[in-house]
């Protein structure tokens, strides 16, 4: 570790996560998950999305998974809009472990329970919600108090500069990775994507999900009257939930470019070692 004055430099060994970033991380990334797998089951039980307050069977969804015969042969299918694509053996119509075709819309590998069972996913589904509200309230009411959200999340007005934007999409295209001391410091991008899950995502994930409860009708009518309807509610925690998984997938992408073991190395103990400048 560093302990003369003086900015690091490549190669040095420096503290980069504090233990509340470490702990909110990876206690998170388990909640989502669960939250994920859970809600996909719970969407089986009804594998349509409308807009507005109303939607049954008999009402036009705007995405549907489900499954379909032409002549002597069936096939899974996910239908956005008019656009329809065959997904036999993803969505719609796949085989469970025992071999035996099922119909629901999201297989059994991707859901718990894996077995379908709406009872048992909504209680998955709800006790780590409770996770998710929580952790997330206290983790932004500490970044506020240790200064996190200022110092790391908070964009500049130089940072909104069209410019600056768009040259750090050039060097994540070109895999132009900080070295040094830049490496300790959140480039626009990912304060925009962190940002947006902080203060976008995943709030209104929490607001969605309590717009789609009867009970919400009762104590705070507003939230549901909000999204102009339950199931438009619905249909946005979908969406935000997709998101939050691509949020993931780019995620990961980067940690893997970047080098895992000192990316996951820092995640884990808070220690991290300086990317050394490459030479010519």
């Amino acid at each position: 570790m560093r302990s003369e004055p003086g900015a690091p430099t490549g190669g040095e060994l420096v503290r980069r996560h504090r233990l509340s970033t470490r702990l909110w991380h990876w206690i998170n990334a388990v909640t989502l998950l669960v939250m994920l797998m859970s809600g996909l089951m719970i969407f089986n039980a009804h594998p349509r999305l409308y807009w507005g307050q109303y939607g049954a069977n008999y009402d036009k969804p705007w995405l549907m998974i489900g499954s379909a015969r032409t002549g002597p042969a069936e096939f899974g299918y996910l239908q956005i809009g008019s656009t329809r694509i065959e997904t036999t053996g993803m969505l719609g119509l796949w085989q469970d472990r025992d071999g035996k075709a099922q119909r629901h819309a999201f297989p059994w590998w991707a859901t718990i329970p894996s077995r379908y069972n709406l009872a048992v996913a909504r209680i998955w589904h709800l006790a780590f919600a409770w996770m998710l509200a929580l952790g997330l309230l206290l983790y932004l009411l500490w970044s506020l108090v240790n200064g996190h959200l200022r110092r790391d999340i908070h964009i500049t007005r130089a940072e909104w500069r069209p410019r600056q934007i768009w040259r750090d999409i050039g060097e994540h295209a070109r895999l132009r990775f900080p070295t040094g001391a830049a490496a300790l410091r959140y480039n626009v991008l990912q304060k925009i994507a962190y940002a947006g899950v902080l203060f976008v995502l995943l709030p209104l994930m929490i607001l969605t999900g309590l717009a789609m409860s009867p009970g919400t009708d009762a104590w705070l009518p507003l939230v549901t009257e909000g999204f102009g309807g339950r199931q438009s509610a619905r249909s946005v925690h979908f969406i935000c939930a997709w998101l939050l998984v691509l949020f993931f997938l780019v995620h990961i992408a980067m940690v893997l470019l970047a080098g895992p073991v000192n990316e996951v190395r820092s995640m884990i103990t808070g220690r991290y070692r300086l990317p050394r400048e490459k030479r010519a």
